[in-house]
């Protein structure tokens, strides 16, 4: 079984009900492509390095999964892309 790491950072002028709304949207994702989530972690809302859109701020969320789906990556990168509260993303694969 082959674990990634992905990395969100959602954008600050959002309410919490639309960032909990991505955060589901992106676990239904997750799972869509038989990825099983092994822990989520909510950094809350941290500076950004660099003005990103015009936003010094960005809420960070980390999600831990576990898949056999090789392809996951990609198709998480593609789904995230478009959505527009979704400022940053990183999906990497972690060496067990």
């Amino acid at each position: 079984m082959n674990k990634y790491e992905l990395t969100i950072v959602v954008s600050a002028s959002i309410e919490e009900e639309q960032r909990n709304a991505i955060v589901e949207k992106v676990q239904e994702y997750i799972t869509r492509y038989d990825g099983r989530i092994s822990g989520i972690d909510e950094a809350g809302l941290k500076d950004l390095a660099y003005p990103i859109e015009k936003m010094s701020q960005g809420y960070y969320y980390f999600f831990t999964i576990d898949t056999d789906n090789k392809e996951i990556a990609h198709d998480l990168e593609r789904k995230l892309r478009i959505m527009d509260e979704v400022i940053r993303f990183m999906c990497v694969a972690v060496e067990a």
